[in-house]
């Protein structure tokens, strides 16, 4: 049984405000990233995909992987205009797996149990993705955010990623997302995660496990600070 790993590292990170991205600021003398990549170094999955940002693939094999020792990442490849053409240029580039993970190089909190927890579901389910139940009370709000409805929160989850799938699923769900967008047909939903594109396209329950609150993705300079905290911790 082969489980593989997409991990993205091609985002822009604008509301980082850095003239460098996210993924390679320094947490502890180390970029985001290599902490991602370094949890699926230490786990079961066997081959890692990295998608970066276009003339950042040299940097990432010279910089990151081959100076770090990732030796389970077989390739790297070309992130998309939006991350599920990144995710699709990603699952392209697996070399066939039963599994597969899809992560956000940008949550560097990234567990062996969380990594564990998402392959059980997987094989299990097919589909699952990891979240933790929100904290909070949750409004929904109307175009002029007036509040519109008030969810049951004891049924609302911040979700996260790793995003774990049987690899034909997920690949045949992103293949007719990608064909249909080729097409020009529209899709109903914005694409903002994977299981949204498997529920779509395939009508497939997605399964929910426990992430962790501690794994953030870091996206503001705030984040770097509560980054720094959890590590001193």
């Amino acid at each position: 049984m082969k489980i593989a790993a997409v991990c993205l590292a091609a985002g822009q990170g604008k509301r980082m405000e850095s003239k460098i991205q996210k993924q390679y600021l320094l947490i502890q003398d180390k970029p985001v990233l290599y902490y991602a990549l370094k949890a699926f170094q230490d786990s079961p999955v066997q081959e890692v995909v990295l998608v970066v940002g276009a003339g950042e693939e040299e940097y990432c094999r010279k910089e990151i992987v081959d100076a770090y020792g990732f030796t389970k990442v077989k390739a790297i490849v070309t992130g998309g205009k939006e991350r599920y053409h990144s995710v699709f240029h990603g699952l392209q580039a697996v070399t066939e797996a039963d599994y597969v993970l899809i992560h956000d190089g940008a949550r560097p909190f990234l567990t062996q149990e969380i990594i564990a927890r998402c392959m059980e579901g997987a094989k299990e389910y097919k589909a699952c993705v990891a979240g933790m139940p929100v904290k909070d009370t949750i409004k929904l709000s109307d175009d002029e955010q007036n509040i519109e409805s008030t969810p049951q929160r004891s049924k609302v989850w911040m979700i996260q990623t790793p995003q774990a799938f049987d690899y034909a699923l997920i690949k045949d769900a992103y293949t007719i997302l990608i064909e249909q967008e080729n097409q020009g047909i529209q899709t109903a939903i914005p694409v903002t995660d994977d299981a949204m594109v498997v529920e779509y396209f395939m009508n497939q329950k997605v399964h929910l496990v426990y992430g962790s609150y501690e794994n953030i993705k870091i996206t503001t300079p705030e984040d770097m600070r509560i980054a720094e905290a959890f590590l001193k911790k």
